[in-house]
């Protein structure tokens, strides 16, 4: 098993994230490439390069705006009557030397929101995997966002999930994390820092208000520095990604890798990342299965729910038919999940269905040891996923989403495509 570990020890950022990925093996030009896809490629540049802090060397991303100027925030303020968000304020305080509360870029896009994302990414030529991963990661920070203007997700403007950079940290993460094709992403308690943070809310103490939000049900440290060392960006690719936040280390280390941040702190200002394997058969994980009896609902809406169950995080749902007490037909509705997206899951089950109550238990889950690797055929290299069984090759599967992406771009049945894959010789 491949596993992705997350050592926040001095928090997380989104640049931060995107240098410790290509510092890990993501190939900045694979990188580069796919982002281009955005087609978003005059408005911006990325610079890599190697870089330390205190004597740990690492690898130093900058997404450079193009065609940019500055002016104050009080004079955009006036210009535009927008109240901006404290988000960039973070990213900016961690990772530059000028503070968003200082200035900002004044540039065409900078009041583009959720929806305005939503059709850059969903337009693009980027996988479909990409493409989920990266919605996931805006929903949590426009959630955040709207929960802490008391506005819908729809209806705030709001710099952060706006700009630029935070577009190409945020696509950039979900094209490595796609590219590193790892079973398992972890991560450690997360350090957020100390002290105050100038936001559109005034002076308030860290973490922000919107980092905390998506850091719920998310272990955290603080204090480390009198300093905001996790923004809101780096807490949603954590939030939308790690299954579990742990400082237990049960795999072999294999390879280490450093994101290094901008401004001097007392500590290191780095991110560092291991990429590590498991060498059990089988992986035992905990999770919790809540049910509830349904029979007063209309079934149309089962669709709806089911597709509301798996954004808010759930592993699994299926629907049961059943009798219940007096003769009357019923559906169990069942629903596998983590404990960290409990709360979101039950949230979707008495707002969105008729139930009053539900009962939970915790299971145990155990799964094959997974690998990934990519097939040559005469479609294409095609990525499959392999399972083990006491250390030996059971079964295999093409990759879904890339099978569909092949069978539309040549015009042919995606079983053709599947054919394929399965006549190759996998060992």
């Amino acid at each position: 098993m491949k596993i992705l570990y997350y050592d926040c020890f001095c928090g997380i950022s989104g640049d931060m994230n995107l240098s410790a990925l290509i510092d890990l093996g993501v190939p900045k030009e694979y990188l580069i490439q796919e982002l281009s896809k955005l087609n978003l490629d005059s408005e911006y540049e990325i610079k890599v390069e190697g870089s330390a802090k205190l004597g740990i060397t690492g690898t130093r991303a900058d997404v450079i705006l193009k065609n940019s100027t500055r002016i104050s925030e009080q004079v955009l303020h006036t210009e535009h009557n927008h109240e901006h968000s404290h988000h960039h304020s973070g990213e900016n305080n961690h990772n530059h030397e000028h503070s968003h509360e200082e200035h900002v870029y004044n540039d065409e896009h900078h009041h583009r929101n959720l929806k305005d994302i939503e059709k850059i990414i969903n337009s693009s030529d980027l996988n479909d995997k990409v493409k989920k991963l990266s919605l996931d990661m805006f929903m949590k920070v426009a959630e955040a966002e709207a929960k802490v203007h008391g506005k819908d997700i729809y209806e705030v403007h709001f710099h952060e999930v706006g700009a630029i950079d935070s577009i190409v940290d945020i696509v950039g993460a979900a094209i490595c994390l796609d590219y590193l094709k790892v079973d398992k992403i972890i991560a450690s308690p997360v350090q957020v820092g100390g002290g105050f943070v100038k936001c559109a809310h005034g002076l308030m103490p860290v973490p922000a208000p919107a980092t905390v939000e998506i850091l719920k049900n998310v272990p955290i440290n603080v204090g480390i520095v009198q300093f905001e060392t996790t923004t809101p960006t780096g807490a949603a690719i954590l939030a939308a990604n790690a299954c579990e936040f742990t400082t237990n280390i049960d795999f072999s280390i294999k390879k280490i890798a450093y994101g290094i941040g901008h401004r001097d702190l007392e500590i290191p200002n780095v991110l560092r990342v291991y990429l590590g394997e498991k060498e059990s058969t089988e992986e035992i994980e905990e999770q919790y299965i809540l049910e509830t009896n349904i029979d007063d609902m209309n079934p149309e809406l089962y669709g709806y729910v089911e597709e509301k169950l798996f954004e808010a995080g759930a592993l699994d749902v299926f629907k049961t038919p059943i009798f219940m007490k007096k003769g009357r037909p019923g559906t169990k509705l069942s629903v596998l999940v983590s404990e960290k997206n409990e709360k979101d899951v039950l949230d979707v089950v008495f707002e969105e269905t008729t139930s009053i109550g539900v009962r939970k238990f915790k299971v145990e889950k155990i799964m094959l040891n997974r690998e990934f690797s990519k097939v040559k055929t005469e479609y294409g290299d095609i990525t499959i996923k392999k399972a083990y069984y006491k250390g030996k090759l059971v079964k295999y599967k093409a990759e879904y989403e890339e099978c569909k992406a092949i069978a539309k771009e040549k015009n042919i049945s995606i079983n053709k495509v599947y054919k394929a894959v399965y006549k190759q010789d996998i060992h």
